[in-house]
């Protein structure tokens, strides 16, 4: 079976690795690993335990798992940093009644993911006030107003979203918990490239931290890590795993050590429904490894090129550059700068009436800004997106060039 038996239309994923669109294409590495994984079954504690090891590596955590999704990662995080290793409190989650419950967030780092944290249990308690964001001033939360927001016997953790523009700074941030023998937990989810950052916010003192595996990773879509602390990320796993088994046959394994105080196992935690499959694993591991270990600048060249031939193939265009993302160092865009919103805003919905569908980064479309990104796109993809744009933008299909570009099937990386 396949999407055409289905009646599914593929579409050009210009926008990048957005989990509506369902994220990129596998490489073929990944595929190969996730279909060895189908042809036999293991315990998918050993399979974690051996996940972690791999994870630490390349991120230098004490100890990590793959979780469905970042989204599952910040659900277990919070858990484990509700709960700890109190099997009383893994068993009551998401009723929080009687702990320490609340989980300090920075106003401007609120977003739409962080419903994750109430799912656990947890009541945000927000700080800051987003001045810089909101037009009349230039201020954002402050370390001291973090401090000030922590309640003893009350507050949990804190949470950080990671961005180019996040305030106050981690490190300040850590500090302030530090103080307070608090746990941070980080939503990096979105922070890769560049490969650094697998490490970055761990050394500047994150507790936790929760990368997606199917952006720039290159993993399964419903895939993603949870790595730091190893008794904080030993008490998301257990309270993901199925543990429907006699207590005396569960093993601990040394990847996850501070389970042996547990004196105990809670029944099917807050985080089952997080589960992920054993080829989701495989696959992740396979993607994680090869991104870690692949040197950025022929990453970058690759993406560059891809760009540079579809540009040429669009031809003269208003409007149209190639630029770096100021968010993701290493990744270019080919941008398109119209004169306003409006403008941007026709354009956009002309792509995306196009067939087969052709969808943008919309991101900055208020600011009259269109932006294509090359990470989920293939070569054969680039025709039919020149063609797409140009149509779009006013010129007709007679108008398209085809100079820079060799064959619809070459260069599929």
């Amino acid at each position: 079976m396949d999407y055409a038996a289905l009646g599914v239309v593929p579409v050009i994923n210009a926008f990048g690795t957005n989990t509506r669109l369902s994220g990129g294409v596998l490489a073929p590495a990944v595929v190969a690993a996730m279909a060895a994984a189908s042809t036999a079954t293991v315990d998918m504690l050993d399979l974690q335990a051996a996940a972690s090891r791999v994870i630490a590596g390349v991120t230098g955590a004490e100890a990590g798992i793959v979780t469905s999704g970042a989204s599952a990662g910040i659900l277990l995080g919070a858990a484990a940093c509700l709960a700890g290793l109190d099997l009383g409190a893994m068993q009551r989650l998401p009723d929080t009644r009687g702990m320490a419950r609340e989980i300090v967030a920075i106003r401007s780092q609120r977003n739409m993911y962080d419903r994750a944290l109430r799912v656990a249990g947890a009541r945000i308690v927000e700080v800051g006030i987003p001045d810089r964001f909101s037009g009349p001033g230039v201020r954002d939360a402050a370390a001291w107003e973090v401090a000030q927001a922590i309640r003893p016997g009350r507050t949990a953790a804190i949470y950080y979203l990671a961005g180019p523009h996040s305030e106050p700074s981690l490190p300040e941030i850590v500090a302030v918990a530090r103080a307070h023998g608090l746990p941070v937990l980080v939503d990096a989810a979105a922070q890769l490239p560049p490969a650094t950052n697998l490490r970055r916010f761990l050394e500047e003192g994150a507790d936790l931290v929760a990368f997606s595996g199917g952006k720039a990773i290159g993993g399964p879509q419903a895939s993603g890590i949870l790595c730091g602390r190893r008794d904080l990320v030993a008490s998301a796993l257990v309270q993901m795993l199925d543990l429907d088994l006699p207590e005396d046959q569960f093993e601990v394994p040394p990847e996850f050590a501070p389970l042996e105080a547990l004196g105990g196992l809670p029944h099917h935690g807050i985080g089952r429904s997080c589960k992920v499959g054993k080829e989701e694993v495989m696959g992740l591991l396979t993607a994680l490894v090869a991104f870690a270990t692949a040197e950025p600048a022929e990453r970058t060249e690759i993406w560059t090129a891809r760009l540079q031939r579809l540009k040429r193939r669009i031809g003269p265009l208003p409007g149209l550059s190639l630029v770096a993302d100021g968010a993701k160092p290493g990744l270019p865009l080919l941008e398109l700068r119209f004169g306003d919103a409006a403008r941007a805003a026709a354009v956009e919905a002309a792509c995306r009436a196009h067939s087969p569908a052709v969808h943008l980064d919309a991101g900055r479309l208020r600011q009259g800004i269109l932006a294509v990104n090359p990470i989920a796109l293939l070569d054969r993809d680039l025709p039919e997106l020149a063609a797409a744009l140009r149509l779009a933008c006013g010129y007709s299909a007679s108008d398209i060039p085809n100079a820079g570009f060799t064959s619809a099937g070459s260069g599929q990386t």
